[in-house]
């Protein structure tokens, strides 16, 4: 029964705090602004407004237009059910996997390229080629980064990294800390943050995620929405609870599951804050300058793992 609990509350969590979490990075970089900013509360009323509003679809869509919010929402629901976030009991899950997880997250970026193609829109065009160019060159940096975890717990499970890595001496953490620049940089170009691309952003030039989606209304734009806000949480969670383990449950009860769920909460808080304060304090790059700061993130991970298999 315990465990049951545990995995509705993994299932639900992700959704639930998600567009709680994308307000707060909206209201750092408001103060940063000197601006008041709107309510850390303001994208659930977003994803509330859209959900009743109608449709327009193309007629020139087909049914990959109209099924890829829901395919991408429901992967992104899955994959945070099958991450650690607040507990190390789900050890033996077959879709925690790092490859499985890597591919799912891969799986969602597909769908919504497809989608931004399928109407034959200009914008949704080259959105999707750009988003394409820079997940082919992310995945190698992504990958990388949570391989050097592998190396170092001889294990491809999240769930068992994480407690592994949650016992670890701090002077075993020098090639954990290169790996997670890597993957920082990484989780950057996934979730379309700066200085890849800019979240809030409608000008023609420089948009790649908003491009894709500018065919989409009503419910399947909440979806849409609600998906990336889900992938930025995973993504957080997966920075939190694979590099910085500390406070994770590894037992089952109702105090260290309390416990741990507060420190996931002030983890993501501090990592959002990081993302805030770099967005704030960088400018967009210039798309053909992408690959080289990609090509960074794959260098810090490769030298993590020569750290971790030869030291």
């Amino acid at each position: 029964m315990t465990s049951i609990i545990i995995w509705t509350i993994q299932l639900a969590l992700v959704p639930a705090l998600s567009p709680l979490f994308v307000g707060v990075i909206r209201k750092i970089k408001a103060r940063f602004q000197n601006r008041v900013g709107a309510s850390i509360f303001q994208p659930y009323n977003d994803l509330w407004k859209l959900l009743h509003k109608d449709e327009v679809i193309s007629e020139d869509a087909s049914w990959v237009f109209r099924f890829a919010p829901y395919i991408i929402f429901a992967v992104t629901v899955i994959v945070g059910a099958s991450i650690p976030l607040f507990a190390t009991v789900f050890a033996n899950n077959s879709l925690s996997d790092l490859l499985v997880i890597v591919y799912l997250l891969a799986l969602s970026t597909f769908f919504l390229a497809l989608a931004g193609m399928d109407t034959g829109s200009a914008f949704g065009g080259f959105g999707s080629s750009r988003e394409m160019t820079v997940a082919s060159l992310t995945e190698g940096g992504l990958i990388f980064s949570m391989l050097a975890l592998v190396f170092a717990v001889d294990s491809a499970n999240l769930f068992k990294i994480s407690e592994a890595v949650s016992a670890f001496p701090l002077v075993a953490m020098m090639p954990i800390m290169l790996a997670f620049a890597g993957f920082l940089i990484a989780m950057l170009a996934e979730t379309a943050r700066f200085p890849f691309d800019n979240p809030a952003t409608h000008l023609e030039l420089t948009m790649i995620h908003e491009a894709m989606i500018l065919e989409y209304s009503g419910k399947r734009l909440a979806l849409v929405e609600w998906a990336a806000a889900n992938k930025l949480l995973i993504f957080l969670a997966l920075g939190a609870n694979l590099f910085f383990p500390w406070g994770i449950a590894t037992t089952v009860g109702l105090m260290p599951i309390l416990a741990a769920l507060g420190w996931f909460v002030i983890k993501v808080l501090l990592l959002s804050l990081l993302i805030a304060v770099l967005e704030s304090s960088i400018a967009k790059f210039r798309f053909f300058r992408l690959p080289d700061l990609l090509f960074t993130s794959f260098i810090l991970s490769v030298i993590a793992i020569s750290l971790i298999i030869f030291i």
